[in-house]
C-alpha cells in the first residue's frame, strides 16, 4: 500500500494510524500506509520490543487454537478484532488440524473487511465467515455469528490484542462476560493483551505519546485487571502467562524471555 489517498466513497482513512495497520507493518507485510509507517517507527523506537511482541502473537495464537483442536475438542471460534490477514490465520490453523471447523471473524476496519473477504476462506467441509462488528457491541456480535456458529455448542472465543483497546470506563470486563454469558457451557476465552510489567517505563512512554495522537487509544492494564477477564472460568495450565511462556513449543535455539503481555486461556464450566 503506499500513501495515496483512497478512492471516492472509501471509508479508510489514511490520515490517522490504525492499529491493524501498524501490526502488518510489525510483522513484515503490505497492508499499511505511510502514516502508518511513521507511527509504528515512532512507537518501535520508544519501545523495540513491540516487533518481538507481534512476531510472538502469531506463534502464540498457532499454539493457542491447535490446543482448542486437538486437546480441548473444540470445533467453533469467534475471533473477535481479527485484524489484517497474514499467515496462519485462526480457520488456517484450526481447519488443518480438522477441515470440518468452523470460523467467524469479527472487526470493525473496512480495510481488514475488504481483505477478509478476498482472502479468509476455509475448508469446504468446514465454514469461515466474517462480521463487521464492533467489540463494544456484543450482542450484535453474537447474533452476527449466530448465523455460522451453533451457540448451543461449544465456542472458543478469540480476543487476541483487542481488549486494550476497550476503556473501563466502556465496561471492557463486562463486554467479555456478556460474550461469555452467549456462549454454552464448555467454551473457551482466549485472551492476550499488552500489560506493563517488564519493561514498565518504556512501554509507558511509548503507549502514551501513541494515545496523545488521533489514533484510538490502547489501555495497559495490570496483571490484576489482566486476571478479571477469567474470572468465574477455569483457567487451564499454565494458567495466566507471559505470552512466550504459553505452552511454548520445543526449540533449543530460542530463549524464552518474558514481555510485556499476558494470555490465558480458560474454560466456561
Amino acid at each position: 500500500m503506499t500513501g495515496e489517498t483512497p478512492p471516492p466513497g472509501s471509508r479508510i482513512d489514511t490520515t490517522v494510524p490504525h492499529a491493524a495497520r501498524m501490526w502488518n507493518y510489525w510483522l513484515g507485510g503490505k497492508d499499511h500506509y505511510d502514516v502508518d509507517r511513521v507511527a509504528g517507527d515512532q512507537f518501535s523506537q520508544a519501545f523495540p520490543d513491540i516487533v518481538h511482541i507481534a512476531r510472538l502473537s502469531r506463534h502464540l495464537l498457532a499454539r493457542i487454537v491447535r490446543y482448542l483442536v486437538n486437546e480441548a475438542g473444540v470445533r467453533q471460534f469467534l475471533d473477535v478484532g481479527t485484524g489484517l490477514p497474514t499467515v496462519d490465520n485462526t480457520h488456517e490453523v484450526a481447519q488443518r488440524a480438522d477441515p470440518t471447523c468452523r470460523v467467524v471473524y469479527v472487526d470493525n476496519d473496512p480495510l481488514v473487511l475488504t481483505h477478509a473477504r478476498a482472502l479468509l476462506v476455509g475448508t469446504p467441509e468446514g465454514a469461515t465467515d466474517y462480521v463487521e462488528a464492533d467489540l463494544r457491541d456484543p450482542e450484535a456480535i453474537l447474533a452476527a455469528a449466530a448465523k455460522t456458529l451453533d451457540l448451543t455448542q461449544p465456542v472458543a472465543l478469540m480476543l487476541m490484542g483487542i481488549v486494550g483497546f476497550v476503556t473501563d470506563e466502556e465496561g471492557a470486563h463486562a463486554i467479555v462476560a456478556r460474550l461469555m454469558d452467549g456462549l454454552p457451557p464448555g467454551s473457551y476465552l482466549a485472551l492476550w493483551d499488552g500489560v506493563n510489567l517488564v519493561t514498565g517505563e518504556a512501554l509507558d512512554q511509548a503507549q502514551e505519546d501513541y494515545n496523545e495522537g488521533d489514533a484510538v487509544p490502547y489501555n495497559l492494564r495490570s496483571r490484576e485487571e489482566f486476571g478479571a477477564f477469567f474470572d468465574g472460568l477455569e483457567l487451564v495450565e499454565p494458567g495466566v502467562a507471559s505470552i512466550p511462556f504459553w505452552r511454548p513449543d520445543p526449540d533449543p535455539l530460542a530463549e524464552l524471555k518474558e514481555v510485556d503481555a499476558l494470555v490465558g486461556v480458560a474454560r466456561k464450566p
